[in-house]
């Protein structure tokens, strides 16, 4: 097991980092077109320079496609209903709205960056999971959930315009190398802290366990995450990266914080690009509820197995690498931009 050591440390940096292109060039705060509405959330990036927002008004939605260099909004899509997210496809090519009629349905429209409908479906739902193949944009999967939390999966596919039911045993799957799906095999009848992490084969239904006890995971293009208890040390998360023959590629520990009935999993994201993870990190283990120290942010090289110590003091919020990785969209609504060469945070909206 590599132990990585942060080999940098923010504050010795802070003096001799370049100044950021970004700080100059980027044109924020946004300025909401008149009539849009108030800024919901920003849903991701398009490119380096481009970004996908939302703003309501009363009952309506309209998505945006921001030019962070020349502060131009351009609408791509407007929704009579109020938007609960939008998802962006791989390649960046489409949109997948999901609006709310109602408390108790979901409408999903896929999109192009010049809002023509793709597909659309409805699902009588409490809540709707996403899933988009990156190896085959065309199929997303969907995890439909009543509000007893029972489930059902379908397949949309957008080339053959169908929706077909999927049964796998767990809501929560993920694409991994385009013929197999990864999942949490977590015990209903027997409740625990831990689960399997199985690998299925689509066609053929064969499964493999990847790890015997694990308590997240995520997949990339050929790459899959799993974070599970260190097994010598409960206060401990074990991050272990495999390719997609499952040969582990790399592993690193980071303090664990505990909540009322599970582990604190702090938010985190991967830049294919340039082979870089990145997570927030306590500074000790302990509970959640009482923890007061705030989280560091770090990057991991993959390739290199070496680690980065970027901002300390932050909060644990979600994260989203731009393309090139130089740059995190920030916060629950992804309304701060944190620019990493720079080691600065941004506010997208003026507050």
């Amino acid at each position: 097991m590599n132990n990585v050591e942060p080999t940098h440390h923010a504050k010795s940096e802070k003096s001799k980092a370049p100044v950021s292109a970004a700080e100059d060039e980027w044109k924020i705060p946004i300025a909401i077109p008149n009539g849009a509405g108030e800024f919901y959330k920003a849903a991701g990036w398009l490119s380096e320079t481009e970004i996908v927002y939302i703003t309501n008004l009363e009952q309506t939605s309209r998505v945006f496609q921001y030019n962070l260099f020349t502060g131009k909004s351009s609408l791509i899509y407007e929704s009579k209903n109020p938007i609960v997210t939008v998802q962006i496809s791989p390649s960046k090519k489409y949109l997948l709205v999901h609006s709310s009629p109602s408390s108790y349905e979901g409408h999903v429209t896929i999109i192009d960056l010049k809002g023509t409908e793709q597909m659309e479906k409805s699902f009588p739902s409490y809540e709707l999971v996403f899933e988009w193949n990156p190896y085959n944009e065309s199929e997303i999967l969907v995890s439909k959930f009543a509000e007893d939390w029972s489930f059902q999966l379908f397949l949309l596919d957008m080339n053959k315009a169908t929706n077909t039911e999927v049964f796998l045993r767990q809501p929560f799957v993920k694409w991994m190398n385009g013929e197999e799906e990864v999942f949490l095999d977590w015990d209903q009848e027997n409740p625990s802290l831990s689960a399997p992490l199985i690998m299925k084969g689509s066609k053929n239904g064969n499964e493999k366990t990847v790890i015997q006890s694990a308590i997240h995971f995520s997949t990339y293009r050929d790459l899959l995450m799993a974070v599970s208890v260190n097994e010598h040390d409960q206060t401990m998360a074990d991050y272990s990266f495999f390719d997609k023959e499952l040969k582990k590629l790399f592993t690193f520990s980071i303090p664990q914080l505990t909540k009322y009935s599970d582990w604190l999993v702090p938010y985190f994201d991967f830049n294919e690009k340039k082979g870089q993870f990145i997570t927030f990190r306590p500074l000790k283990s302990g509970e959640m509820d009482t923890y007061s120290d705030g989280f560091q942010l770090e990057s991991y090289d993959l390739k290199g197995k070496s680690s980065n110590l970027i901002m300390e003091g932050l909060d644990n919020e979600p994260i989203h690498f731009s393309p090139s990785g130089g740059a995190l969209l920030y916060g629950y609504q992804f309304e701060k931009i944190i620019d990493l060469q720079a080691k600065k945070i941004y506010e997208l909206i003026q507050k």
